[in-house]
């Protein structure tokens, strides 16, 4: 944890950005896996984290924003949770080491609720992304069962993403702390991923890297040579020589901050030529992109330019043709790039977007675009000095929207249906790193994990 004066600061300009009424917060709870003494790996709700500080179940809080006060809900430990879990703080000292005013027992959260409603007072809440929480809401609030996000306060919600989106320099230590750990997870799987072996073997030798650095990993592992299934989390293929794997993973730190890599292996050691020509293309894609990451700048247009590079980069080798502009226009370059440039991160790895994904990566300013492909980029508007984000453009070949696409006769003039035969079965090229914005530019965090082919195609024979 950081210091206590560094959650009472935050506090304060929260209540500060709000105005007024008292600010509801819900920590996590424990969920059952499947029967109710055998939990998921506990994780805390993100805000509450940012706030209060403690990766603790079952804690609640309260600003009191007209009064000043910050009060922590939680019990003492009983005997018996002290039998099964070992010692743990008091409420009162739980409360003491983030700054807050007072410690209550858990059991006097709703009476200061029902007193803050009778006397006309906003109650402000993030709105609910678990069903536990949503009961909870329900129940403390006396609204209509599953009813809690609609009563959940927009107020609240923009003044923690203007706050929490711009990244203090504590933060970014902390995500370079996990980018380390997940330097040694690609660099293991380089070195790893071998004809013979199953996915799950270098998917189960990641993790345990990022549980030995000290946290776990942000989000599921990626390991898998079909890598033009997107989110693919399975991991039961055998490798072999002359696969390609998309391998996207990242470490969590000890304080929950996400880091995001992906990287591309060939199984073989080394690139066939498909594969290096798809692979260079893409990495081009993703250098021009960082390169025009600063202040001001729309990520939508940096994610657009991405997509002119690439395209041009299929243009060069016979699977693309016409004009470039015309053809990202149309949209014609998403059989290959059907998702987006990237998305925030921070305590979350989609960083805040359980508050709202259009809330965090768009405004007044940037509207989400309804086309296949740009429809899918979740940031769009305009970036910020201490935005965190990833910059991961892709190419891939998906033949059942191959299919589709040359079926229904789609972008015909942009498209080489007739050249795509030979690249059938090739998968995907993913490559992924996380950018800091900057006063005057962008910086790509943590220590630089191989991605050119030579790095790539050394990292793999070490």
């Amino acid at each position: 944890m950081f210091e206590a004066s560094v959650y009472s600061e935050r506090r304060t300009r929260l209540a500060h950005s709000v105005g007024k009424g008292t600010i509801l917060f819900l920590g996590s709870g424990e969920l059952p896996m499947n029967y109710p003494d055998n939990w998921y790996p506990f994780r805390q709700d993100s805000s509450f984290l940012y706030y209060w500080g403690h990766s603790t179940a079952n804690l609640a809080a309260l600003i009191d924003v007209d009064e000043g006060r910050h009060i922590l809900f939680a019990d003492d430990p009983t005997i018996s949770s002290i039998i099964w879990s070992g010692p743990q703080p008091t409420a009162a000292a739980l409360a003491n080491s983030v700054g807050a005013d007072h410690a209550q027992p858990y059991s006097k959260l709703p009476v200061m609720l029902a007193q803050c409603v009778a006397s006309g007072r906003r109650v402000h809440f993030e709105p609910p992304y678990r069903q536990d929480t949503e009961r909870k809401l329900a129940e403390l609030l006396h609204l209509r069962p599953g009813s809690a996000s609609l009563h959940a306060s927009r107020d609240l919600v923009r003044a923690i993403i203007a706050q929490r989106s711009v990244k203090e320099a504590r933060e970014i230590q902390e995500i370079e702390r996990a980018l380390a750990v997940s330097y040694d997870m690609h660099v293991a799987a380089m070195q790893r991923a071998r004809p013979g072996q199953y996915e799950r073997e270098i998917a189960g030798y990641v993790e345990g890297i990022a549980i030995a650095g000290g946290g776990r990993l942000a989000f599921p592992c990626i390991f898998s040579k079909r890598g033009n299934v997107l989110h693919n989390h399975t991991y039961a293929n055998r490798l072999e020589a002359g696969d390609l794997v998309v391998h996207d993973s990242g470490a969590a730190s000890s304080m929950h901050y996400a880091s995001d890599i992906t990287r591309t292996i060939p199984v073989s050691g080394t690139f066939s030529t498909q594969q290096r020509a798809i692979y260079e293309r893409v990495l081009r894609a993703q250098l021009r992109s960082i390169e025009a990451i600063k202040p001001g700048t729309p990520f939508k247009q940096v994610h657009l330019l991405a997509a002119r590079t690439l395209t041009s980069g299929l243009m060069e080798i016979g699977l693309m043709r016409g004009d470039v502009d015309e053809a990202v226009a149309e949209g014609a370059h998403a059989l290959f790039f059907p998702h987006g440039l990237g998305h925030m991160m921070g305590l979350d790895v989609h960083d805040l977007e359980g508050l709202g994904e259009d809330l965090v990566g768009y405004d007044e300013t940037a509207k989400r675009s309804s086309q296949f492909g740009l429809a899918y980029l979740r940031l769009g508007k305009a970036l910020a000095p201490g935005y965190v984000l990833t910059v991961e453009p892709g190419c891939y070949f998906i033949e059942a929207l191959m299919d589709e696409w040359q079926a229904e006769g789609r972008h015909q003039a942009f498209i080489n249906y007739q050249a795509l035969r030979a690249w059938r079965g090739l998968g995907g090229v993913r490559i992924e790193d996380d950018v800091l914005v900057t006063g005057h530019g962008v910086r790509i965090l943590g220590k630089p994990i191989p991605k050119t082919v030579q790095e790539v195609e050394a990292a793999c024979a070490a």
